[in-house]
Order: structure tokens, then C-alpha cells, then sequence
């Protein structure tokens, strides 16, 4: 498994610690030991990761949103929902990773640690996103 993915999977399990406990991401992650067996620089993706969406949750919260048809934020899987987090900011404000390797990551983490569905979930509501209409974006 590559550096940058398991960044991801430290950062989704920060993020679902972060929303279970209230404790923030610094805080999570100077005591997470699975964070501190991991090279520097997983750890600083993983870190930065956690902390990017943590700092601008509101804004990747009201674009998943407009995405997620028929599924409210709150009422979506709470790994599903971290999952898109990581992948929308990611997408929204990394844009040196190419969208199709952020999908293809998203897509990967859930199904290794979502349901039987999460896979297809995360990978239609990123997908809608991409191509959403009168957009030129390119995957």
C-alpha cells in the first residue's frame, strides 16, 4: 500500500475519532500510536489531511450537500461522510492530486473500511461532482 493512501486511512480514522469524541485533530493525533509508527511523511499527509477538512468542514459539508442527492449529511454512514470529506478537500483545495487518483483512492479506502455499498456511493457522489453540469472540469 502506498504512502499517500495510508495517509487517507489515518486521516479517515482521525476524522471519525474527531466526530465520535469532540477532541480535535492535534489532539487526536499527537496520542493516535497507528500516526506515530508511520514514516514523517504519511504522518504530515495524514495530519494535514485531517486538519484541511476539520478547519473547512462547513464548505465541503454544503458542496456534498448539493451532490448527495436524497442523503443529508447527517443521515449518511459516518465513514462514508468522512470519506467524502477527505476527497472533496482534496479536490477542492489540493488540486496537484489528479482527480481521477483522488476518486480511485476515495473509492479504494471505502471499500476497505465502509459497508458492502460505500464503494458505489463514494464513487457516484465524487463522480456527480467532477462532472457536474455546465462545469469543465476534467477527471
Amino acid at each position: 500500500m502506498g504512502s499517500r493512501r495510508r495517509g487517507r486511512e489515518l486521516a479517515l480514522q482521525m476524522l471519525y475519532q474527531h466526530e465520535l469524541s469532540g477532541a480535535t485533530v492535534e489532539g487526536i493525533a499527537a496520542s493516535f500510536d497507528d500516526l506515530l509508527h508511520v514514516p514523517e511523511m504519511t504522518r504530515s499527509f495524514a495530519v494535514n489531511l485531517a486538519r484541511g477538512v476539520e478547519e473547512r468542514v462547513n464548505e465541503i459539508d454544503a458542496v456534498l450537500a448539493g451532490q448527495a442527492d436524497h442523503w443529508r449529511i447527517d443521515r449518511m454512514a459516518a465513514v462514508d461522510r468522512n470519506i467524502l470529506r477527505i476527497a472533496m478537500y482534496e479536490l477542492m483545495f489540493l488540486p496537484e492530486t489528479p482527480v481521477a487518483v483522488v476518486i480511485d483512492e476515495a473509492v479504494e479506502v471505502a471499500k476497505r473500511f465502509g459497508s458492502e455499498r460505500s464503494s458505489q456511493f463514494v464513487n457516484g457522489v465524487l463522480d456527480g461532482y467532477v462532472h457536474r453540469p455546465g462545469d469543465e472540469a476534467e477527471p
